[in-house]
């Protein structure tokens, strides 16, 4: 094989990872609290991120006590948590903002971050969501919301590492192994 051929195969490689490179990152995104502020996600530069879309009326919704756990237990100067409050499954999040931070507040003692409520599929996929879940917006990995409570993990340069299914549980040790180290 030449130098010609050799230089040319390599240089196609680099091509290619960088091809693969993850494109963009949290923190290009900017949304709103469940208060209503406007909340710049590279505000968290520096953190790993658990984003999870949630549901007050899922047999689910008992996962929002170790959430809670978790991000008291590792938040928040390192880790957090962001809640996505979204009505996308079985209608099971049809309360208003006010409502939906009363509840959370009130029957789990949420203290970790709570934004807008916000569609997480479908025609109105919000911008965010819309980089989590498709490979040719994030540069990693296709993953459709399937249910409530399904969860994103970003590493501290606000890069997708992956996605979580609904029904592992926040304290499970792929999660809190993955904070760990």
């Amino acid at each position: 094989m030449g130098i010609k051929k050799i230089f040319l195969t390599g240089l196609m490689a680099v091509a290619a990872i960088t091809l693969s490179a993850q494109k963009g990152s949290l923190y290009d995104f900017k949304v709103k609290t469940i208060t209503g502020e406007d909340f710049e996600l590279s505000s968290l530069k520096g953190k790993k991120v658990l984003v999870v879309n949630v549901a007050s009326k899922c047999g689910l919704t008992p996962q929002y006590k170790q959430l809670q756990e978790l991000y008291d237990k590792y938040g928040p100067d390192k880790f957090v948590i962001i809640g996505f409050p979204a009505n996308n499954f079985g209608s099971q999040e049809p309360g208003t903002n006010a409502e939906i931070k009363e509840f959370c507040t009130l029957n789990y003692g949420v203290t970790f971050p709570m934004m807008s409520k916000i569609s997480v599929k479908g025609d109105d996929i919000h911008p965010l969501y819309k980089w989590l879940t498709s490979q040719s917006e994030n540069g990693k990995l296709d993953a459709e919301v399937t249910w409530n409570f399904q969860k994103f993990l970003i590493d501290e340069s606000g890069h997708l590492v992956t996605s979580i299914p609904p029904k592992t549980t926040p304290v499970s040790e792929e999660i809190t192994s993955w904070i760990e180290k």
